[in-house]
C-alpha cells in the first residue's frame, strides 16, 4: 500500500516489480465538466484497489490493441516500480500513448520490464481523445478566448502535476521525470515543450515517430471543424451551444467524429492559452523547453499506414474489403503519387521507381516514410542540437513482430510504426521476440533508463551512442544481432537532399 496525496491506494507486488493501476489524477469529466479543464480529483480515506485498470477514454474500434469504449470517467493513470525501492529516488518516465488521439489507453503499455531492468518509474495515463478531448469552439471557451480545443493536453498536464506531487511515495524523484511519447504521443509532447503552462514539469524528453517540425491545427482551422461538428450534433447557430453539446450521448458524439480522414481531425490546436504557439514555430525559434532530447522514428514508418489501408479495403476496387486484402497496383501507386505531390510526383516517382521495390506498396512506403517522418525527423534532430543535448535513432529491425493472430499485410511490414514498442513495454498484442529481439529490447530498455536517469543514453556496457550535432547525418540505428547497433547514415537512406531540393 502507497499513501498518495489523494488517499491510500492497494497494489500489486510481483518478482521483480510493483503495479498500481486506475489511480485517479482528475476529477471525472462528466456532465458540466465534460468540455472542461480538468478538476481535482476527490480524496479517499479506505485503502483503493489499484490491482486492475480502468476504462479507457471514449472511443471507436481502432488497432487490435485498442478497446472500443464510452466512458468518460477515464483519468486514470497506473505507476510501475521496481520492487526494492526502500531509500531511492527513481527517475520518473510518463508514457503519453499514440493512436491519431482518436484511440488507445495507458494500461496497454506494461512497464514492468522498463521499471525492473532500467531502475526507474515508469507512469502510463489516460486522456480525453477526439472531440471530448479537443473539440475547439468559441461556446466552449468559457470566459477566456481560444481556452477550448486542448482539454487532452490539459489532461496529460493534470497528470505531469500528480506526477510532481506524488512520485516520491512510489520511491520517485520529481525532479527528475521524463516525458516520452509515440505518434499522437510524440505530438503531445511536442506540444509540452512549447506550452508555458507545462514549464517544469518534466526534464527530458523522447519523441517517437513523429517530429515536432511538423505543424499543428491553427485554431481558425480547429473552430472551423468544431462549428460543423456542432452543426452535426445539431448543436449549432444556437445561444445554448455549449449544454446542447454537453447533453449529447457520448456514443453520438463519437459517430459524429468518425475515424480518421471523416473530415474531423483532433489534436493539440496553436492558439489560446494552453498553447500560444506551434511547437513546430517555437522549435523553429529556440522557445522551446530546454531540456535533453532523444528523438526518433522506425526505418519503414508508413508500412503501417498502407497494412491499415489494405485491412479497411481501400486498395479494393470501389474500396470495398474482401476475404483478403487487395494489394496496390501500380496505378494505384501513380495516383497517390499525384494526389499527395502534384507536379512533383514525376519526381518522386524517378526517385522511387516501381523497378526498385518489391512491390508499389514497398515503394509507396517508402516515398511516403522518407517525405512525412524521415525528413521532418532530421529537421527536428538538427533544430534541437543547436539548442541542447540531442540523442538520434532509427528503430530498424526489418523483422519486427507483428500483430498477432492478425492476417499480414501483403508486402513486408518491416520496422513499420509502431514497431518498436513491444521492445520497450509488455504489451500483449504482439508475437513474441525471438532470441536476438531479446538482446536488442534489452540494449533498449537500457539506452531509454540511462536517458532518464541522467538525460545521456550512454553506459560502459552499451554500444555507444554519439550526441548529434547540428550538422549531423548519422544516426544510431537500432537493429538486432550482431553489428545491429550503430551510426547509420539516416539523411542518405531516406534521400532527405531530395526532399529539400524538391521543397516538400
Amino acid at each position: 500500500m502507497v499513501r498518495t496525496g489523494d488517499g491510500p491506494v492497494r497494489g500489486t507486488v510481483k518478482a521483480d516489480h510493483r503495479s498500481f493501476q486506475r489511480i485517479p489524477y482528475a476529477a471525472p469529466p462528466v456532465g458540466e465538466l465534460r468540455w472542461r479543464s480538468p478538476r481535482p480529483a476527490a480524496s479517499w480515506t479506505a485503502p483503493r484497489d489499484a490491482t486492475r485498470p480502468g476504462a479507457g477514454c471514449a472511443q471507436l474500434a481502432g488497432l487490435p490493441m485498442d478497446a472500443p469504449s464510452e466512458s468518460e470517467d477515464c483519468l486514470y493513470l497506473n505507476v510501475t516500480t521496481p520492487r526494492d525501492i526502500q531509500g531511492k529516488r527513481l527517475p520518473v518516465m510518463v508514457w503519453l500513448h499514440g493512436g491519431h488521439f482518436l484511440f488507445g489507453q495507458g494500461d496497454t503499455y506494461g512497464g514492468a520490464s522498463l521499471a525492473a531492468r532500467g531502475d526507474v518509474i515508469v507512469v502510463t495515463m489516460n486522456y480525453r481523445l477526439g472531440a471530448l478531448g479537443f473539440l475547439a469552439h468559441p461556446a466552449l471557451d468559457g470566459p477566456t478566448p481560444g481556452a477550448s480545443g486542448n482539454f487532452g493536453l490539459e489532461d496529460q498536464q493534470a497528470a505531469l502535476r500528480w506526477v510532481g506531487r506524488n512520485a516520491a511515495a512510489f520511491g520517485g524523484d520529481p525532479g527528475n521525470v521524463t516525458l516520452f511519447g509515440q505518434s499522437a504521443g510524440a505530438t503531445s509532447v511536442c506540444a509540452h515543450l512549447a506550452a508555458p503552462s507545462s514549464a517544469g514539469l518534466f526534464h527530458r524528453v523522447i519523441t517517437q515517430s513523429n517530429s515536432c517540425t511538423a505543424p499543428v491545427q491553427d485554431r481558425r482551422t480547429a473552430e472551423a471543424q468544431g462549428r460543423s461538428l456542432a452543426a452535426e450534433l445539431n448543436c449549432g447557430g444556437t445561444v445554448r451551444t455549449a449544454a446542447c453539446l454537453r447533453a449529447r450521448p457520448v456514443a453520438k458524439v463519437l459517430k459524429a467524429v468518425g475515424y480518421p480522414g471523416s473530415g474531423y481531425d483532433p489534436g493539440p490546436v496553436a492558439g489560446g492559452p494552453v498553447l500560444p504557439v506551434d511547437p513546430a514555430r517555437a522549435l523553429a525559434t529556440g522557445r522551446f523547453a530546454k531540456v535533453p532530447v532523444m528523438n526518433g522514428t522506425t526505418h519503414d514508418e508508413y508500412r503501417g499506414q498502407l497494412w491499415g489501408m489494405e485491412r479497411a479495403g481501400m486498395n479494393c476496387p470501389g474500396g470495398t474489403p474482401r476475404p483478403k486484402p487487395c494489394p496496390l497496383t501500380a496505378k494505384q501507386y501513380a495516383e497517390q503519387l499525384e494526389a499527395t505531390f502534384g507536379d512533383k510526383a514525376a519526381a518522386v516517382r524517378e526517385k522511387y521507381p516501381l523497378a526498385g521495390f518489391g512491390s508499389p506498396s514497398e515503394a509507396l512506403a517508402a516515398a511516403m516514410t522518407d517525405h512525412s517522418y524521415a525528413r521532418p525527423a532530421l529537421d527536428a534532430d538538427r533544430l534541437f542540437a543547436r539548442q541542447v543535448p540531442t540523442y538520434a535513432y532509427e528503430f530498424a529491425d526489418r523483422q519486427a513482430p507483428f500483430f498477432a493472430g492478425i492476417p499480414r499485410t501483403t508486402f513486408p511490414a518491416g520496422a513499420y510504426h509502431l514497431a518498436e514498442l513491444p521492445y520497450l513495454f509488455a504489451v500483449g498484442y504482439a508475437d513474441p521476440l525471438s532470441a536476438d529481439q531479446r538482446g536488442l529490447s534489452d540494449q533498449m530498455l537500457r539506452y531509454w533508463a540511462r536517458f532518464a536517469h541522467r538525460g545521456d543514453p550512454n553506459d560502459a556496457a552499451a554500444p555507444r551512442w554519439p550526441r548529434f550535432q547540428a550538422s549531423d547525418r548519422y544516426v544510431q540505428s537500432l537493429a538486432p544481432g550482431h553489428g545491429g547497433i550503430g551510426p547509420a547514415d539516416f539523411a542518405k537512406d531516406h534521400h532527405y537532399e531530395f526532399w529539400h531540393s524538391l521543397g516538400r
